[in-house]
């Protein structure tokens, strides 16, 4: 008997504490990134379930940014760590300074006649604002630092499982410490 009723207490325990942590009704669960089903620069559909299992680090990007020389490192560091698991995937938006105004054709162009860009590369989208795609509203909403990208070349680590483990802002470059450390610890991790 005693064994029966500790079985509820803790059942209804368990039950208030759940009713405890959801969230109101109305505010709807946000997919994670790598549930979500994009369009490549190319214009074909990007199925981002299939990433999971690597580590992968999306970059807002544009052409006419005072940060766009990271574009060198970016494929430098995807050069070093793709055989390891790792995959850096571009997302240009126009949404900051109107820097990057060109069609996906013009962007996708300029990436690899100037910089030699080989990693994945996303159709341009909004990155912030009502209107930001489901991706971003994603990062930014299960990011360990929630909230609204700032700037161009913002940064955003997503692990094995699917989960955004870190975010550095524009100013880290992508041959940081800080972020090759942090994805060098993510390939590592099970």
């Amino acid at each position: 008997m005693r064994t029966w009723i500790t079985a509820i207490t803790i059942g209804m325990l368990g039950g208030l504490t759940a009713c405890g942590n959801d969230k109101p009704q109305g505010d709807k669960k946000v997919a994670t990134p790598l549930e979500q089903k994009v369009t490549g620069i190319d214009g074909k559909e990007v199925n981002l379930a299939d990433y999971k299992g690597k580590v992968v680090l999306f970059v807002n990007v544009a052409s006419k940014c005072g940060y766009t020389p990271q574009y060198t490192g970016m494929q430098t560091l995807y050069e070093k760590y793709s055989k390891d698991g790792f995959v850096l995937i571009g997302v240009p938006s126009n949404d900051f300074g109107a820097q990057e105004k060109g069609t996906n054709e013009e962007i996708a162009k300029f990436c690899s006649t100037n910089y030699k860009v080989t990693f994945p590369m996303l159709a341009k989208q909004p990155v912030k604002g009502e209107g930001k795609s489901a991706l971003y509203e994603a990062l930014t909403t299960n990011a360990p630092t929630k909230g609204e990208v700032s700037w161009n070349f913002e940064k955003f680590l997503v692990n094995k499982q699917g989960e955004v483990v870190g975010r550095y802002k524009s100013k880290v470059a992508p041959d940081a410490e800080e972020l090759t450390m942090a994805i060098e610890a993510a390939l590592a991790a099970k």
